[in-house]
């Protein structure tokens, strides 16, 4: 009985085995190939790389253009602007150009107002306002300034007396503004202006 037992469990056993035989040598042959695989991509042969026609153009463009020198070109540090061209970019920026017309004279800026007043304003109310005034644009230093040389009104040129002794003071100043200081101030070499020119050369 326990023989006639044993047999079938034997013969159950026998494709257990077989199975498990097969996945072992299955396992092995990965592990083969995977070794042999590595083994050839480490030792595998240096290939020159050719490039496509196309591909070499593009590419002796860009060594061509390396190879081409660079320069580098400074700009200037001149401006100069034309008498016009001032009284277009103040109208542009205020839209007071029929109002107010600068004029470019031997080293000063001449101002010309011409106005209608409130007329709410007392006895001159409803009057057109003629006025000029002479700016002076450097000092002594030939440095950047605003000094009020002469202000004229209806003809008449008003008192220093009557304008706070204004006249010949530096307007930079009486703005809170320190020529000798300022950055604006020392960016600026020269200021040059002739009739119907202004000229600025700045520093380095």
């Amino acid at each position: 009985m326990s023989a006639a037992i044993q047999a079938p469990q034997q013969v159950a056993q026998k494709p257990r085995r077989k199975k498990k035989l097969l996945i072992a040598l299955g396992i092995l042959s990965l592990i083969a190939i995977l070794i042999i695989g590595i083994s050839w991509w480490l030792n595998r042969p240096i290939k020159p790389v050719i490039l496509a026609a196309e591909e070499q153009q593009q590419l002796e463009m860009k060594v061509i253009a390396m190879q081409q020198e660079r320069s580098y070109e400074k700009g200037t540090n001149i401006i100069q602007l034309t008498e016009r061209e001032i009284n277009a970019l103040f109208h542009k920026n205020t839209q007071l150009g029929d109002q107010i017309r600068f004029e470019l004279a031997s080293d000063a800026v001449h101002a010309r107002v011409s106005t209608d007043l409130n007329s709410d304003l007392p006895l001159v109310g409803g009057k057109k306002l003629k006025a000029r005034a002479r700016f002076i644009i450097t000092d002594e230093n030939n440095a950047p300034a605003i000094i009020l040389d002469d202000l004229t009104v209806w003809g008449v040129s008003i008192p220093n007396a009557w304008l706070a002794e204004m006249k010949g003071q530096n307007l930079l100043n009486k703005l809170g503004i320190d020529p000798t200081r300022s950055q604006l101030s020392k960016g600026i070499k020269t200021v040059k202006i002739t009739n119907g020119n202004l000229r600025i050369e700045l520093a380095e």
